[in-house]
């Protein structure tokens, strides 16, 4: 996994929350900035796909790993 420079934990979170923390979280990150999130609700993987088209944010990275998904979110 590449480095990150903020960490959000959204486990056990349903859809829309891992999203709406996530915006929350990049709010006063600055440009350039990574942000790894941390997800176990399945839809979450389209969901971050959608967010980082719509708010034009770069999806790094997604991945499964024992039933946990991690995205990596770079602010745009």
């Amino acid at each position: 996994m590449a480095d990150f420079d903020s960490e959000l934990d959204a486990s056990g979170l349903n859809c829309p929350l891992p999203i709406l923390r996530a915006k929350k979280t990049l709010a006063p990150m600055e440009v350039g900035q990574v942000l790894h999130i941390i997800a176990t609700d399945p839809g979450s993987v389209k969901d971050f796909e959608a967010f980082a088209k719509q708010t034009g944010n770069e999806l790094m990275e997604s991945k499964e790993e024992g039933g946990k998904f991690h995205f990596l979110i770079k602010k745009a």
